[in-house]
Formats: structure tokens, C-alpha cells, sequence
């Protein structure tokens, strides 16, 4: 396992190449990040930001979300696939935003995970992205890209967050989650073949010294 000094350094590196991230998820309130997460489930980013400009324009907050059929939602949410699962949990969800929170997006994990459809990943998105909190999403791209490097042997999310956050200070959460998955999905992609010839980790990664 890799120490603080060698987290650090990784961080730093991404930094280098890819400076300060924002989310990709076009959102102007947490419940529209919210749903937008959700919507991101096996979908591309770029999809979901075409499909949430007719979904906000039409539900653009938990009241109107609650009032919306579901047969509504999933006509307009359908080129995210899924949308048979993602239509009930985006009822759901704001159904349960306004019985149980006020209308608000909660800002803890505890009452964030209790939402029908946010994991622990969304959470961390949600708290890291709409409120400031620091959290770490764990998303494939950062499972891949982190065991490839060999800083954690896991595909476990739970275990490699904690990883993480055990390693660095939470300031650098939020951006080191988008760090790793810029980096895993222009260099270090999916597939037997990244381009590990342009990566400037290579130095560092358990994958190139194997090959």
C-alpha cells in the first residue's frame, strides 16, 4: 500500500496536468446535481447534460419532480437508459425530499444514502460538488486507474474511499476523485491496451512495469 508521501505525490502530479475540476454534471442546484447523478448511472456525462434540459425545464425542483407521472419522467430520461429504474427513484426521491427533508437536498452521508437511488458514490458527488463537503467518489474509473498504479489491490468502493481519505487531507477529495477519472478516461481507459507510452505516471504504475 502506498503512504501518505506517495498519495500526496500522485495528487500532485494529477494536479499538474489537469489543475482544479469541476463537476461535468451541469446542475445550478443540489437537487439537480441530485438527479443528474443519478441519471449518470451507465450513461455518459455529455447525455445526461442533453437530457436534464428538458427534465429541469419541465420538474425543476423536488415540488415539481413529486408532482411529475413517472411515465413522464421516463419518456423524457429514456436517453440515459435504465430509465424504467431511474424514473421511479427520481419520483421517489423528490416524493421523499419534500415528506421527509423540507423540499431540501440533505447534506449528510447518513440522510443522503437514505434517498432511493444515491449510493455511497452519489453521496460524495452530491456533498463534494453542491455543498463543499469533502468526499471521495470511487467510480470505476478510479478503481481501475488506482489498482493499475498499485496504491490499493480492492474493487471494493468502500475500502478504497476509506483508503484514501485515511491517506490524505480532505481538502483534496472532492478534485482527486476528478483528477483520477479525467486521467482514467483520456489516458489510462478501459480495455487490455491504455496508452501507457503518454502517461506521465508510469514511473510510479505497477501496470507499465509489469507489461
Amino acid at each position: 500500500m502506498a503512504d501518505r508521501k506517495q498519495w500526496r505525490a500522485l495528487y500532485d502530479d494529477l494536479f499538474a496536468l489537469y489543475g482544479e475540476l469541476g463537476c461535468p454534471l451541469d446542475h445550478a442546484t443540489p437537487f439537480r446535481l441530485l438527479c443528474a447523478v443519478m441519471l449518470s448511472a451507465q450513461c455518459r456525462d455529455d447525455r445526461v447534460n442533453e437530457v436534464t434540459k428538458e427534465l429541469f425545464r419541465v420538474a425543476p425542483d423536488p415540488a415539481a419532480m413529486a408532482e411529475l407521472d413517472v411515465a413522464r419522467i421516463a419518456e423524457i430520461i429514456k436517453p440515459c437508459g435504465l430509465y424504467h429504474n431511474k424514473s421511479e427513484n427520481l419520483s421517489k426521491c423528490a416524493k421523499m425530499l419534500m415528506a421527509d427533508f423540507g423540499g431540501e437536498v440533505p447534506r449528510t452521508m447518513d440522510e443522503l444514502t437514505k434517498l432511493p437511488g444515491i449510493g455511497r458514490k452519489s453521496a460524495n458527488v452530491v456533498l463534494g460538488n453542491a455543498f463543499g463537503i469533502p468526499g471521495f467518489p470511487a467510480d470505476t474509473h478510479v478503481i481501475r486507474v488506482l489498482n493499475r498504479i498499485g496504491y490499493v489491490s480492492t474493487s471494493d468502493p468502500v475500502r478504497i474511499e476509506a483508503e484514501v481519505n485515511a491517506k490524505t487531507p480532505p481538502e483534496l477529495w472532492t478534485n482527486f476523485s476528478h483528477l483520477i477519472i479525467v486521467h482514467g478516461r483520456r489516458v489510462c481507459h478501459a480495455g487490455a491496451h491504455p496508452e501507457c507510452e503518454k502517461c506521465p505516471l508510469s514511473d510510479r504504475c505497477r501496470h507499465f512495469r509489469s507489461c
